[in-house]
C-alpha cells in the first residue's frame, strides 16, 4: 500500500545541505545579489488601471512610461524597495501563458506577476556556469543595453515564474535604454497621508502544489543566493508557508504550498484550492507598514476591500491584513507591521488567520 505524500522538512534540508554545498563547489557563492525588480504583466487594456491602483495602494510612485519592440512598461519606484515594472506586451508568444490559465484566471490570460530580478554583478561568470549545468534561459545569450546586461530563465514549471538577472552598466535603475521611446502616459500619485506610513517590500507569496514544494524551494536556491530559513505547518487547514532568505534583511521569497496533496479528509486546503481556481502564481506582495490601524482604516475608506481584518497586534508583535485580490492583476496586497523587539519574521497564529482568509477567492 503506497501512503499518501506528505511534505517533510528534514527531507527538505537534507538536499538544502547538496545544494549550498552545490553552489559553492560551482562557484556560484556570491554571485546573485538582492532583488533589484519585479515585473508584472497586464493584459493590454487594463495597464492603465493596474499602475493607477498601485499608486493608490502603496508608497510607490510613478517615474515614467516607454516602450520598446516587444512591450509598454511603466516604472514605479520607491525608495530603499525593489522597483516595479508594470508591462504589456505589444504581440508575439506569451511564455507564462500556460500558467495563466485557472478557472478564475483564463479571462485574464497574459496577467501575472511574471518576473523576479536580482543584481548580478558578474553576469557572465553567472551564465556560464548556469547554462553549463543545464538551466534553460528565454534568450541564447545576455541581452545587452547601452545601460545594462540581462537574462531571465524560462518560466518553472512549479512557480510559473521567472527569475531574472541584471548587470548595471552605469546608473542603477536605468530600466529605459537607448532602444525605448517614451510614452505620453502620466499617472497621479494621490498625495494621501497614510500611503506615507506604507513602505519596502517585505515578501512575495507564491502558491506552489504540495508535490512541487521542495523543488520550487530547491530551484529558487540553485538559482540565486538564497538560503531555506524555516517553515510554518498550519495542519488544521493542510498549508505549509516555507520562507527563503537572502538575510535577515533583505527581501524574502516565500512559498506556500499543501502539507500533502489533499488533507486527512480528502478535502483541499486553501492553498491547493487557490491554485485549483487560479494555477501555480504570486499570490500577495506584502508592504511593510507603519501605524497599520490607521493605514487600514484610511485604505478602506478609499474603497479597498479586504479578506480578512487586522490580524495579530503589538502583544504578538505582528500585525497584517490582506487585501482581496486586484481585478486587473489578481495580485492581494499584504500590509505588514512587525513591532519593536519582535525577532521572528511571522508567526503561526497569524499565518493561519490569513491562510483561512484565502478561503474567500
Amino acid at each position: 500500500m503506497t501512503l499518501p505524500f506528505k511534505n517533510d522538512d528534514e527531507r527538505l534540508r537534507r538536499e538544502v545541505d547538496l545544494v549550498v554545498r552545490e553552489r559553492t563547489r560551482l562557484g556560484l557563492d556570491g554571485l546573485v545579489g538582492g532583488l533589484e525588480c519585479v515585473v508584472v504583466n497586464t493584459e493590454a487594456d487594463r495597464i492603465g488601471s493596474a499602475v493607477q491602483e498601485f499608486l493608490n495602494t502603496t508608497g510607490y510612485g510613478f517615474r515614467g512610461a516607454f516602450e520598446d519592440t516587444a512591450a509598454r512598461s511603466c516604472l514605479l519606484t520607491q525608495e530603499g524597495s525593489a522597483d516595479f515594472l508594470f508591462q504589456c506586451r505589444k504581440g508575439g508568444d506569451n511564455p507564462f501563458k500556460a500558467y495563466n490559465l485557472g478557472p478564475k484566471s483564463a479571462h485574464l490570460p497574459n496577467t501575472r506577476l511574471e518576473t523576479f530580478i536580482f543584481k548580478c554583478p558578474r553576469l557572465e561568470d553567472y551564465v556560464t556556469i548556469q547554462q553549463e549545468r543545464g538551466v534553460r534561459f528565454l534568450t541564447p545569450e545576455i541581452v545587452e543595453t547601452d545601460t545594462f546586461l540581462f537574462i531571465q530563465t524560462e518560466p518553472s514549471p512549479y512557480t510559473g515564474n521567472s527569475l531574472g538577472f541584471v548587470k548595471w552598466l552605469g546608473e542603477e535603475g536605468a530600466w529605459a535604454w537607448e532602444g525605448c521611446a517614451e510614452l505620453p502616459w502620466t499617472f497621479q500619485k494621490p498625495d494621501w497621508p497614510h500611503l506615507r506610513d506604507i513602505f519596502e517590500l517585505d515578501h512575495t507569496a507564491t502558491r506552489v502544489r504540495a508535490e512541487d514544494r521542495d523543488a520550487a524551494i530547491l530551484e529558487f536556491m540553485r538559482l540565486t543566493n538564497y538560503d531555506f530559513d524555516f517553515a510554518v505547518y498550519v495542519e488544521s487547514l493542510n498549508s505549509i508557508t516555507n520562507v527563503a532568505r537572502l538575510s535577515a534583511h533583505d527581501y524574502a521569497q516565500v512559498f506556500t504550498s499543501g502539507i500533502g496533496a489533499t488533507g486527512p479528509g480528502g478535502e483541499l486546503g486553501p492553498t491547493e484550492q487557490y491554485i485549483a481556481n487560479y494555477n501555480v502564481r504570486v499570490h500577495h506582495m506584502a508592504f511593510r507598514t507603519e501605524h497599520i490601524e490607521r493605514t487600514y482604516a484610511a485604505l478602506a475608506e478609499h474603497g479597498m476591500g479586504f479578506l480578512v481584518e487586522l490580524v495579530g497586534g503589538p502583544a504578538e508583535g505582528l500585525h497584517q491584513t490582506f487585501s482581496k485580490g486586484s481585478v486587473d492583476t489578481l495580485l492581494v496586497n499584504e500590509y505588514i507591521q512587525r513591532y519593536h523587539g519582535f525577532d521572528g519574521f511571522f508567526t503561526k497564529s497569524n499565518v493561519t488567520l490569513l491562510t483561512k482568509a484565502t478561503e474567500k477567492q
